[in-house]
């Protein structure tokens, strides 16, 4: 059986992910500790920190990992948060996505073939890879 989406609840999915963008960790933080997953993830399985991950938000990032989102969680892609912070070059996000407990071998690619992909060999020291 399928069900017709409540129009409201796509308005505040829709909100919510704009903010794990956007880097509004305040008021990300007050929509997960009113209720909201802090694993919710949109239709191409991003989840929240994986968009503010990817998008170089530290503060979003750790108001998320405080609220018990999943660090590793991978996308429909295969992708993790840790990866997606590897190629954009978030080392204050790659650290905190760590200290979350991140898998820099998850996923596909995993961030320690997206550090050798692109030459950053501080990163394989962080993650013990050679």
């Amino acid at each position: 059986m399928s069900e017709t989406p409540d129009p409201e609840v796509i308005e505040l999915a829709t909100k919510v992910f704009d903010l794990a963008r956007t880097g509004e960790a305040e008021t990300l933080a007050a929509y997960v500790d009113a209720g909201v997953p802090a694993n919710l993830t949109n239709d191409r399985g991003d989840s929240l920190l994986m968009l503010a991950a990817y998008h170089g938000h530290l503060a979003a990032v750790e108001a998320l990992l405080a609220r018990g989102a999943d660090a590793g969680r991978i996308n429909d892609r295969g992708q993790t948060p840790l990866a997606g912070a590897v190629f954009k070059g978030e080392d204050e996000i790659i650290r905190a996505l760590l200290a979350g407990g991140a898998d820099p071998a998850g996923g596909n690619p995993s961030a320690v073939d997206t550090a050798r992909m692109f030459g950053k060999a501080h990163l394989l020291e962080l993650f013990g890879a050679r």
